[in-house]
């Protein structure tokens, strides 16, 4: 008989429905190709991830050479960045962020929920042994029902009869209130638990993908300092001689007061730039040991300055749009509307009968000597039927609200794509014009160092005066420390 029941669940589980609309997923509401603007390489798009640990980040491009042999939808980061010590930075912050490893540990709970939720699909079958002494009174009657002896089984104990003490022995094993999941309200819990654990996870890859970034714009920008320092001194060292000549000339009387007095305000200006540049200079460093989660190993690797022009690889030019949904965001964001999808076949569920079941079998005898002997075996089914008739308005709701939150998915995610289109367009169209740009500036400071020379050439000579040469410092200043920033 226990077969025959056992095989008879097992076909009304297998063969039971679920109510899950089928999934479609949303048309990409953005173009299948970058806008025209977009035209000269896809250097701006942060590559795609090819392993765990080794995704990429946006970053300006660098014109570099390309990695040879690896596909550009699969360069990782450690192929896309080439500067070694910016490369073992990322790798100590991937074991050492504290972001990172809440999303990690986020990921885990996520994944046990699911577990928790997934063995709601099963029968909760226990072992339980239990004694029972209770003494009655030694006059009227007592039942023995629900002590093994059946409902209704009495025992009269005649009037001054001596006091009794009943003992009684249980030991079975079963399962208590298994709901029959026909109509699939837990498997669709099951599956929108699952799709939330995978969203979780995406959300981590995102999370890494960000911190490879953060940790490159950290290191880029403590570059930039160095440089923006480098500069600030020298420009120092250039003031401080031409003051000290000027003063010198002044001391001759072949020049102004007025003159002495700007030059020793540039020399003051340079000074007080100096300590800014050296401030920003340690608060990055700060913020990069920060991200890193420890602070920075002595033994890092020789890097490379700003000034280099290969510190990202660059990539070939012509990647489709249709990689944008490889993004962790955008797979996120699906996986959130997959199980949105799934609560609906829960709450359509709700709407149908639920059925219950609870059975168990094993032996009950009043000695324990006794207990599993011959005649003592026990077995019990009791299978328990609901149907909602009222519920004032709740399954519908939950119905309607499940509707809503499907709906608000959707839009999130149209959104994630049509974000992710514009950060690659931007990047693509800023690539574009990045080169030429870049080039522009070099020529500036080259034609204001050129005109500080001959200013301050003429100014010795006493052919003009120095508001010339203070105005084409200025300008090769100013045109130096874009060029830095258009570097990092």
């Amino acid at each position: 008989m226990t077969r025959a029941l056992v095989a008879s669940l097992a076909s009304v589980v297998l063969s039971a429905c679920t109510l899950m609309p089928h999934y479609q997923r949303p048309r990409s509401p953005v173009p299948d190709r970058w806008p025209s603007d977009a035209h000269a390489t896809a250097s701006g798009m942060a590559p795609s991830a090819n392993t765990a640990g080794r995704e990429p980040a946006a970053h300006a491009p660098v014109v570099g050479s390309s990695p040879t042999g690896i596909p550009a939808d699969q360069i990782g980061w450690h192929e896309f960045f080439t500067d070694p010590r910016l490369r073992r930075l990322i790798e100590i912050a991937l074991e050492n962020n504290r972001n990172l490893r809440i999303a990690v540990l986020n990921v885990a709970a996520s994944q046990a929920q699911f577990r928790v939720q997934r063995g709601v699909l099963f029968p909760s079958i226990s072992a339980t042994g239990s004694e029972l002494v209770q003494k009655f009174p030694s006059n009227g009657a007592f039942s023995l029902g629900g002590l093994g002896g059946g409902t209704g089984s009495n025992l009269a104990i005649p009037t001054g009869a001596r006091s009794s003490t009943f003992r009684y022995f249980n030991a079975g094993i079963g399962f208590t209130n298994y709901e029959l999941d026909l109509f699939g309200r837990e498997r669709s819990l099951t599956t929108e638990a699952f799709e939330q654990y995978l969203a979780q996870n995406e959300s981590r890859r995102s999370t890494q993908i960000s911190l490879v970034g953060e940790v490159a714009t950290d290191y880029f920008a403590v570059l930039s300092d160095l440089a923006l320092v480098k500069l600030t001194q020298d420009t120092l060292r250039t003031d401080t001689e031409s003051y000290e000549l000027t003063k010198a000339m002044y001391d001759h009387d072949t020049t102004t007061l007025l003159a002495l007095r700007q030059s020793e305000s540039v020399v003051d200006a340079a000074r007080t730039s100096l300590a800014q540049y050296q401030r920003q200079l340690a608060e990055d460093v700060h913020a990069l040991t920060l991200v890193v989660g420890q602070e920075l190993p002595a033994d890092l690797p020789q890097g490379k300055d700003i000034e280099q022009t290969n510190l990202l690889a660059s990539l070939p030019a012509g990647l489709p749009s249709a990689l944008l949904a490889r993004r962790p965001d955008i797979l996120s964001a699906e996986h959130a509307l997959r199980a949105a999808n799934a609560n609906i076949g829960a709450a359509r569920a709700a709407f149908f009968p639920s059925i219950q079941l609870t059975a168990s079998g094993g032996s009950a005898t009043n000695r324990l000597s006794s207990l599993f002997g011959k005649g003592t075996g026990t077995w019990s089914f009791n299978p328990t039927i609901t149907l909602p008739i009222f519920t004032g308005g709740q399954n519908r709701a939950n119905l309607d609200l499940s509707h809503i939150e499907r709906n608000i998915a959707i839009a999130r995610y149209e959104l994630t794509i049509q974000t992710a289109f514009r950060e690659v367009s931007d990047a693509l169209s800023a690539r574009g014009t990045y080169v030429e740009q870049l080039g522009s500036q070099e020529a500036l400071v080259a034609a204001d160092a050129d005109a500080y020379r001959l200013a301050q050439m003429r100014f010795r000579q006493g052919v003009d005066s120095y508001l010339s040469t203070l105005d084409a410092q200025r300008s090769l200043y100013s045109a130096q420390q874009t060029l830095v920033a258009l570097r990092e």
